[in-house]
């Protein structure tokens, strides 16, 4: 069975490094999906979504001319189709969401306030716990 760029393959975790999983395909030849092929969402460390023997499903993404496999789990889920009644057409749900920076309506100078704000609180907070430490605010040279 020869590996092909674009195949789907099922897989066994051979092992895990702080960059990624090696993963062992059908014919015996090893991969390795990098971190950032791991899950759609941000993986911090890789032992939170993967283990040792755990059998999954990859895509090659690519054969580099050394013999190394790239690999990519979140490439090999199938994208979630939505099927519109309007106008009898598939879409991918993936692309009909709305860009990360328009789903939050609050402004900058919002932002910016709120901001401030709890910043001002903390820095309060942090003085006066400084202050009683001192003996208070009569204990201060200048």
């Amino acid at each position: 069975m020869s590996i092909e760029v674009g195949s789907k393959l099922e897989g066994k975790v051979t092992g895990i490094t702080h960059f990624g999983a090696f993963i062992e395909l059908p014919n015996g030849e090893t991969g390795l999906v990098h971190i950032s092929e791991v899950a759609d969402n941000y993986v911090k460390d890789v032992n939170e979504f993967l283990k040792v023997n755990d059998v999954v499903t990859v895509k090659v993404i690519n054969i580099e001319k050394d013999g190394k496999i790239g690999l990519s789990i979140k490439k090999a889920k199938e994208k979630p189709v939505s099927y519109n009644t309007n106008t009898n057409t598939k879409t991918n749900i993936s692309k009909t969401r709305k860009p990360p920076h328009r789903q939050n309506r609050e402004s900058f100078d919002d932002k910016l306030t709120k901001f401030l704000k709890d910043s001002e609180e903390r820095l309060s907070t942090l003085r006066k716990s400084t202050d009683s430490k001192r003996g208070g605010r009569g204990a201060r040279r200048g």
